[in-house]
């Protein structure tokens, strides 16, 4: 198997999740192809991986007819020996099943099975593990069935040299009037409507307890739309006497990882910028629902062991319960941040 198509064209939390997966493959057939097959809004996050050879952009299920059909053509173009699908759904089934790819795994979990040649069973949908397991499974089983031995992969799953990091954090400092000799926490409010987030009241009450401990820089960080939300707890956070600055600006998700990547802590709720923090083990601190499909163990970001610390409602059997945000008491789970703080940084 010299070219492998590799699919996960979903979200960006999803696809950080799925780079342990791309790491299996690479470090175990190190003289295979890898393509990875994403949106858009993924393909530079996708450039920056250092187990992906190439990058497939996809025109996803809603495309019309014609976007549909050059797809298939350039993915038979390459002549792929064989596709793992790491999210599976009826569009990319039907869409590896007609570019004749001849060896195609995926979960066993879809009515559009069939269409597969090679599946294996997970039931994701008990989120007994995290989601990056579930991408890693799939990936030993192919390694299985091809009887090569599965290398395991580690974080960080993306490094920047000394040099680029100490250029784009004197990059920010000027940009932000900040301080580089403080350690530097970032704090993310914004969802992306992807998970239930802690309301900005809850995050001015968490920072000004952080760094009544402890002397940080805050840069609250913001993805398009979110710029209202980050100058609404700069605000609250103002009132608290405790400065902070928005970062809102960037050039490109690129760009946006390595400033992450000059971070010393980053906070939020179950979503992008979080996993992609993980990625270049950036200690993180995060912020998930309790109900079973957005659990932090399901989500559980990609740091390495002792790099991130997780906090859910209390459990319900009330799914809307369980899912309310506004259970998590900052005040109680304050010192664990702080003793968590002080390890990290």
């Amino acid at each position: 198997m010299k070219k492998i198509l590799v699919i996960r064209n979903d979200k960006i939390g999803d696809f950080m999740l799925a780079w342990p997966a791309f790491a299996m493959l690479k470090l175990s057939m190190p003289d295979s192809e890898i393509t990875a097959l994403v949106p858009s809004y993924t393909k530079a996050l996708a450039e920056l991986c250092p187990s992906i050879d190439k990058v497939l952009v996809g025109c996803g299920k809603d495309a019309d007819k014609l976007r549909k059909k050059a797809l298939i053509d350039a993915i038979k173009a390459e002549r792929f020996d064989a596709s793992i699908c790491l999210f599976s759904d009826s569009y990319n089934a039907m869409l590896v099943w007609r570019s004749s790819i001849p060896f195609r795994l995926a979960p066993a979990t879809k009515i559009s099975q069939f269409l597969y040649n090679h599946r294996i069973k997970q039931r994701r949908s008990q989120s007994a593990k995290p989601e990056y397991e579930y991408n890693i499974d799939l990936v030993r089983a192919f390694l299985d069935t091809l009887a090569v031995t599965a290398i395991e992969p580690a974080a960080p799953y993306l490094a920047f040299s000394n040099d680029v990091k100490a250029a784009q954090k004197a990059k920010l400092a000027e940009a932000l009037s900040i301080q580089s000799g403080v350690p530097w926490l970032y704090v993310h409010a914004g969802s992306g409507g992807s998970a239930n987030n802690l309301s900005l009241t809850q995050y001015a009450d968490l920072v000004s307890g952080i760094v009544a401990e402890k002397t940080m820089e805050v840069v609250l960080t913001a993805g398009p739309g979110e710029e209202e939300k980050a100058a609404e707890l700069q605000t609250l956070l103002g009132k608290k006497q405790v400065s902070s600055v928005v970062y809102d600006k960037n050039d490109g998700l690129q760009d946006f990882t390595r400033s992450i990547a000059c971070a010393d802590a980053f906070i939020a709720g179950s979503t992008g910028p979080l996993h992609i923090a993980a990625t270049v083990d950036v200690p993180t601190i995060g912020f998930f629902p309790a109900k079973r499909s957005a659990t932090p163990l399901r989500w559980q970001p990609i740091n390495s062991a002792g790099k991130h610390l997780a906090f859910a409602p209390p459990k319900d059997k009330d799914k809307e319960v369980a899912a309310d945000m506004s259970k998590v008491d900052i005040d109680a789970i304050l010192p664990d941040v702080n003793a968590f703080l002080a390890r990290v940084i």
